[in-house]
């Protein structure tokens, strides 16, 4: 695994734009709510470094995760940093594999989650909704798949948004917007030791909409499509709280969760 960066890519991608402790929190009381039921197994696709993964083995003695990625450099970076952090015991609950998401010899889970919108790789809706059939085929009963969508106006077209994270400026960079096919083209970039760099990671993707992913979900046969949306703290921002909502709000940029049933 190269490193053509002065820093660990990987290393600042996991504090600038995941928290993992926070989401299998929000997984498990998401099932319990919609189920009824306790959960034990959960189901990372795109897994990634597969941060989830690990914390989700880490919340509770009796978890096991599964983790799924086509990229060997993030799933060999997770395996020694994040893994590492593990107890063997901890260890012995989680398996990840490099694979495609799309064969049908995936593992099953309680739970399926596909975040950081990565299924948004897939651009035309006969791919998507053969990855969702393949998802609503491998969920144990009762079964629950959570992914999360971003849109707004300001998607519509170029922009920059910029977060300080302890010592480096992370900027989300969304360079087009085709407003034909949705397309568009993102890219993290990083202002580490008063330097810019750019392109750390780059994003091909179709942005799809809330209403046409719960489409294809219920075309795909999931009973139950519910949305949770975000609150919003005194200054209008995200609280990051989200709970189960009818309606959302027009913003400039939004991002919440579509949770489906089987």
């Amino acid at each position: 695994m190269k490193n053509k960066w002065p820093f660990d890519k990987y290393e600042l991608y996991q504090k600038s734009v995941q928290s993992p402790e926070v989401d299998v929190k929000f997984f498990k009381k998401v099932y319990e709510k919609q189920t009824g039921k306790k959960i034990y197994t959960l189901r990372e696709d795109f897994c990634g470094t597969h941060a989830v993964c690990c914390e989700w083995v880490k919340l509770n003695s009796e978890h096991l995760a599964y983790g799924i990625d086509l990229d060997p450099d993030p799933l060999i970076w997770g395996y020694w940093n994040n893994q590492s952090q593990l107890s063997q015991e901890q260890k012995s609950r989680i398996h990840i594999q490099e694979g495609n998401v799309l064969v049908p010899k995936v593992p099953k889970a309680q739970m399926i989650v596909a975040l950081n919108f990565s299924y948004f790789i897939f651009k035309s809706r006969s791919t998507l909704l053969a990855y969702f059939k393949n998802v609503k085929r491998t969920l144990l009963h009762p079964g629950v798949f959570v992914i999360d969508v971003f849109g707004g106006s300001q998607c519509q077209g170029p922009s920059l948004d910029k977060k300080k994270v302890e010592n480096l400026i992370y900027e989300w960079e969304q360079k087009n917007y085709d407003p034909l096919t949705s397309e568009a083209e993102f890219s993290i970039n990083f202002k580490w030791k008063s330097k810019r760099y750019t392109n750390v990671f780059t994003y091909d993707w179709r942005l799809w909409s809330p209403a046409e992913l719960k489409d294809i979900l219920t075309e795909a046969g999931f009973k139950n499509v519910s949305h949770y949306w975000e609150g919003t703290n005194s200054k209008g921002y995200g609280n990051g709280v989200f709970k189960e909502a009818k309606k959302g709000e027009s913003c400039l940029s939004w991002i919440s969760y579509l949770v489906a049933r089987d």
